[in-house]
Parts: C-alpha cells; structure tokens; sequence
C-alpha cells in the first residue's frame, strides 16, 4: 500500500464512504456487515501489527470497524496513534470526544466489559453517540454520571414509577433506573432543571421536540405532580401546532415549574391530614431540602466544570489544529512560490531551447541550400568532364581510324606494288 498513487487510495476511501452511506439499499449494508465481521474477525489485527500500516490503511479499517465514514473525511486528521487506539477500543470513536477508555477510569462492569464504550458520550443501552446537548433527549445518572437515551429508556422500561426518596403524600413517583449502577434518580426535578437552564435558547422546533420527550416520559406517571406535567406539556404542544409563539409556551412551562414548587408544601400538608409537625421533624425537612438543593448545585457545579473542562481541552485542540493548518499553509505558499520560480525557470530555458534550436534550423536550412547549389555544380561539372572525355576519346578513336586507314591504304598500294611488279617480271621472262 506504501508503494500505491495517492489517487487511487483517495478512489478507494470514496468507495468505502460510498457503501457507508448505505445508497445501494439493503444489499450494500449487508455487504457492509459483513466485511465488518471480517474485520472484527482478523486476530492479528493487533496494535503492534497495525503501528506498521500505511495511514490510509489504517483509516479504512478503522471507519470498517466503527460503522463512522467520519475517519475518512480529507478534512479530518488523527494521528497514527489515535486510530490505533480507536481501532483497539483505548479511544472512544467519537471524533468530538477522543476521551481514553475507560473514561474516568471506571471501573464499572459497562465500562469495563463493553469494548469500545465511553460514559461520557454513549448511551448506555444501546452504545451510540451523538451531538445534542442541553436537551431532554439524554439522561444523566445522579449517581455514576453515565448517561442513555431518552427513547431507549423508555422502550427498554428504564423509567416508570418508584417508590419515592422524600417523604410525603406521594409515596412513589417518576424514576430513572441506571443500567450501569442499578439506581435510581427523580425525573421532574431533573426536568425542570433542564428547561430551567435550557429553554430560552431553544428555537421553536427545539422546544415542542423536548415537551414531546417530557411528554412520553411522565405518559406513565401515577403521581398528581407527574400526571400535572404531562397534561401540560400536552396542553402546549397542541397550543404550539395552533400557532402559540415559543416565547409564550416557553414562560408557560417554567411558570409551571415555579407553581409545581410553591403547591408542593400544600400537599405535604394536605397529605398529613392537618397534622401538626414537630419542630426537630420540621427541621429534619428543612435539612433535606436544603442538602437536596446542595446536591444538586454540585451536581451542576460538577457538570458545568466537566463541560468546561471539556471544552477547554477542544479549543486547545482547536488551536493547535488551527497553527498546524496555519503552518501548512505557510509550507504550501512558500513550496508553491518555489515551484512558480522553478517553472519560470524552466519556461527560461525552453525559449532558449526554441532560439538555439530556431538559429540552428536556420543554419541547417542555409546548409542544404549550399549543399543542393554545390550539388548542382558538381552535376554541371560532371557532365561537362564527361562530354569533354566523350569528344576526346571520340576524336582518339577517329584519329586511330585514320591511322588503321592509311596503313590499310598503304598496305593495300604495296601489295598493289609488289602484283604488279611480279606481272612485268613474268611477261619479261616469256619474251625471253
């Protein structure tokens, strides 16, 4: 994979983000599971076999293992280590929370037990995260701080009625059982808390979602306080759909809360029949009150302070994150300017290649023009030398002809000669 183009692995991870995205339908999401099972599956996937792997590799089986495309995205950078971790279980998966497991070092049997859980960001029950906040749609134990689902609370029997932790009228009220440590926590304080702190900043939509949860909630309630808050948030949702303003429901329901405060003394007195309450039991009430109060402004105190701790760790590592793109940037300006330097360098030369090359395709035309003119003389020339010897080898071969004719002629009047001589001789001797 080392040895593979940057393209092809960037091809690769947009394929993979494409079958998360589940587009095919039912049959790329069992694809999916099932190249998943394999993954969890690989025994020698090991965080000492892995510290070995190319970083896109490691991506991939990460975003494999956890079910998040969000560990493919170009834009989101973890170090080889972090995805390491993740892909082992020692860092929650949740890219917003990236706390070491087991967070806090609990010791719980969830936490302990359940790879890849974190108590700060995942439901109990059914292991998911998410991003809200400040909503009804998560509930936080009072004791162990693990938090779960509204919904799956609520689906899985979490939250239905209990015997109540105050004394009074109301013997039993609605609880939230915690799947993590088995206890219980009271649901309308802890309601009014949230809409206490969190309703003026909800938008509309915002706050019919949370009178809906705070509606399914008490559904089941058998105690008057109970039964009072969900007909008046049933009340509101429906004045909401009918157009009521979120400004006017919003001061609708925490008004209730302060009158649910003030008629709760009436009913602990109506509820004891008129009697009289000693002054140590009196005070006894009054103490509960007010460690009840404490308790809760410390639970606040705690969970603003973690928030804020929190929040404090991902500006830093925002900050961080910002001078390491800062950095970059800087490093890809300066490459860039000596990459535009380096080619106009080399545009440079190329012209001057052009030239040399222009000036020699030049020079080499003029030499073909002089070479085709020599050409031509030595054409001329050649055939002038080989006219001259035609007519000087004709003329040699004339004169030898004369000769070969003069001595034929010469011979020829010799032979004559010597006939005739021989004639006058043989006449001369028949006379005699």
């Amino acid at each position: 994979m080392h040895r593979l183009p940057e393209e092809f692995l960037e091809e690769l991870k947009n394929g993979l983000r494409a079958i998360l995205e589940c587009n095919g339908g039912s049959h790329q999401r069992e694809e999916f599971l099932t190249l998943q099972r394999f993954v969890q599956g690989r025994s020698d996937l090991t965080a000492k076999t892995l510290i070995r792997a190319h970083r896109v590799h490691l991506e991939i089986l990460v975003a494999i293992n956890s079910g998040i495309q969000a560990f493919l995205h170009p834009n989101i950078s973890l170090s080889q280590t972090s995805l390491i971790e993740v892909f082992v279980y020692k860092r929650c998966r949740n890219i917003a929370c990236q706390t070491q497991l087991p967070a806090d070092d609990c010791t719980c049997e969830i936490c302990t037990h359940r790879n890849g859980f974190c108590n700060l960001c995942m439901c109990v029950i059914c292991n998911k995260f998410d991003f809200e906040v400040n909503t009804c749609r998560w509930i936080g134990c009072d004791l162990c701080s693990h938090w779960t689902h509204t919904d799956c609370a609520i689906r899985d029997g979490q939250i239905c009625m209990g015997p109540s932790a105050k004394s009074g009228a109301c013997p039993s009220e609605m609880l939230f059982r915690c799947r993590a440590c088995n206890r219980t926590s009271e649901l309308l304080g802890w309601v009014k808390d949230v809409f206490q702190h969190c309703a003026p900043a909800w938008d509309r939509e915002a706050l019919m979602r949370e009178l809906d949860f705070v509606s399914r909630i008490f559904r089941g309630s058998e105690d008057p306080r109970g039964r009072k808050l969900y007909w008046k948030c049933e009340e509101l949702l429906e004045k909401m759909k009918g157009g009521l303003p979120e400004s006017m429901a919003c001061r609708g329901i925490l008004l209730f809360f302060q009158e649910l405060e003030v008629d709760s003394p009436k009913s602990l007195e109506n509820g004891e029949a008129g009697r009289l309450i000693a002054p140590h039991e009196a005070c006894n009430r009054i103490a509960e009150v007010v460690q009840e109060a404490i308790r809760k402004m410390e639970m606040v105190a705690d969970e603003k302070m973690r928030m804020f701790k929190k929040a404090r760790l991902s500006l830093d590592a925002c900050d961080r994150e910002l001078e390491d793109k800062a950095r970059e940037v800087t490093e890809l300006q300066m490459e860039r300017t000596k990459k535009k330097q380096q080619i106009e360098e080399l545009e440079k030369i190329v012209r001057l290649k052009q030239a040399e090359a222009d000036m020699f395709q030049l020079k080499a035309n003029e030499a073909k023009r002089e070479a085709e003119r020599l050409q031509r003389i030595a054409l001329a020339k050649t055939d002038k030398s080989e006219e001259e010897y035609a007519s000087s080898y004709l003329k040699l071969r004339l004169s030898e002809a004369e000769a070969e004719k003069q001595y034929l002629f010469e011979k020829i009047k010799l032979q004559e000669s010597s006939r005739a001589s021989q004639s006058g001789g043989g006449m001369n001797l028949h006379r005699c």
